[in-house]
C-alpha cells in the first residue's frame, strides 16, 4: 500500500525540512499551511490551507485517503521565548494538538508523530543527565512555551494509552538551513552576518541540525514504539563558540561576551526598543534562563532504538551560513530589479 504523510506546519523550519527529506520518494504528502502561507513546489506534495485552532478547517487534510497508509507528523506550533502562556500560544500548541489527536482518532490513521520539545522535560538537578519521561505537567517546567508543550505532550500520551498509535519526539535547540519562518537561532546567525549583533551572552544550549531532527522524525515513525518518547538532541555549545564557527565560515568581528547579570539587567531596555521597532527582542528573561539551565539531554534511547545520530554542529553552521548568504543575495537581486 502506498504511503501518505500528513505534515502540519509545512512552511515551518522543521516541517519544510521533513518535506525536503521525502523529496524523490514514492510517497504522497499533504502539507498544512496557514491561510497566508505558501509552500515550496514539489511534485509529490499537495498543500491545504487551515489552522490547527479551527478543527473543521483541518478535515480536508484527513479526507479521501483510500488506498493509502497514512502517517501524521504534527510539527505546527508557536516557539516563544516569553515567560508566560499567552492565549494564542495555548490555542495553537495545546488546543491545536488536541484537535489533531481527535482527528487521528476519527479517521483511519496508521500513526501520529508529535513533535514536542526538550523544554517539556523537567530540568532536574543541575548536574543530572536528562532522559525521557512518561508523565508531563505544565507546573513542572518554566516558561510559556515549555508549559504548553508539556501539556500538549500529555494529551498525546493519554490518547496513546487509550489506543491511538502515537509516538513523541523531543528536539533540542534547532539550527540549520532552509528556514524562512523566523527561527530564533537562525536569526542569530543572520544578525551576526549582517553586523547587527552588538554582543553575545555568556551561556549556551544543546543545539542540533534541523535535518537530523527531520530524519529522527521519520525514524521514529518507522521504528518508534507506541506511546514512547525519544529525545533528539546533540550536545551543549556555548553561544560564543557558535558565533565563532560562523566567523570562521564567513568572517566578522569578535563580539564582547556579556556576563549574565548584565544581560538580565538590560532585558527591560531590550524589550522597550523591540516594542518601538515592532521587532521581537534579541533575548528575554526566559531565554536567558534557558541559556543557564540544565541541557544535558541524552539521546541514547533514540540512537539505540531508532538509529538516530546527529552531525557535528560545524557542518550545520557552514550549511546555514551558505544558505543565508544565497538567500540574502537572491533577495538583494530581486530588490534591485524591482
Amino acid at each position: 500500500m502506498k504511503q501518505m504523510y500528513i505534515i502540519t506546519g509545512a512552511a515551518g523550519h522543521l516541517g519544510n525540512t521533513i518535506i525536503r527529506a521525502l523529496k524523490g520518494k514514492d510517497v504522497a504528502i499533504r502539507g498544512l499551511l496557514l491561510p497566508h502561507e505558501t509552500g515550496a513546489i514539489q511534485k509529490n506534495v499537495t498543500y491545504f490551507h487551515g489552522d490547527v485552532r479551527d478543527k473543521e478547517s483541518l478535515r480536508p487534510l484527513f479526507e479521501h485517503t483510500e488506498g493509502y497508509e497514512v502517517s501524521v507528523i504534527h510539527t505546527a506550533g508557536i516557539v516563544d521565548i516569553s515567560e508566560h502562556v499567552s492565549p494564542k500560544i495555548y490555542e495553537v500548541n495545546v488546543k491545536g494538538t488536541r484537535h489533531i489527536v481527535e482527528l487521528c482518532q476519527e479517521y483511519p490513521i496508521k500513526r501520529l508523530l508529535y513533535v514536542s520539545s526538550v523544554h517539556a522535560i523537567p530540568e532536574g538537578e543541575s548536574d543530572s543527565v536528562l532522559h525521557e519521561i512518561q508523565s508531563f505537567s505544565a507546573s513542572r517546567v518554566e516558561g510559556g512555551y515549555a508549559k504548553t508543550k508539556a501539556e500538549a505532550t500529555q494529551v498525546v500520551l493519554d490518547a496513546a494509552r487509550k489506543g491511538l498509535d502515537a509516538v513523541v519526539v523531543h528536539p533540542s535547540g534547532i539550527l540549520g538551513p532552509y528556514d524562512s519562518s523566523g527561527n530564533h537561532l537562525v536569526q542569530l546567525v543572520k544578525d551576526y552576518i549582517a553586523g547587527r549583533l552588538p554582543a553575545c551572552v555568556h551561556g549556551g544550549y544543546d543545539f542540533v541540525d534541523v535535518r537530523d531532527i527531520a530524519n529522527g522524525c521519520l525514524l521514529a515513525l518507522e521504528k518508534g514504539r507506541k506511546g514512547e518518547c525519544y529525545i533528539l538532541s546533540n550536545r551543549h555549545y556555548e553561544i560564543k563558540d557558535v558565533l565563532g564557527m560562523v566567523r570562521k565560515c564567513h568572517g566578522g568581528r569578535r563580539l564582547p561576551v556579556l556576563p549574565m547579570w548584565m544581560a538580565k539587567a538590560s532585558v527591560p531596555v531590550m524589550q522597550f526598543y523591540a516594542k518601538i521597532k515592532k521587532q521581537r527582542p534579541l533575548y528575554t528573561k526566559y531565554s536567558l534562563y534557558t541559556l543557564k539551565s540544565n541541557d544535558r539531554f541524552s539521546h541514547d534511547k533514540a540512537t539505540a532504538e531508532l538509529g538516530y545520530r546527529p552531525r557535528d554542529l560545524r557542518q550545520t553552521i557552514k550549511d546555514t551560513v551558505d544558505w543565508v548568504c544565497r538567500h540574502t543575495n537572491k533577495r538583494n537581486r530581486l530588490t534591485a530589479k524591482g
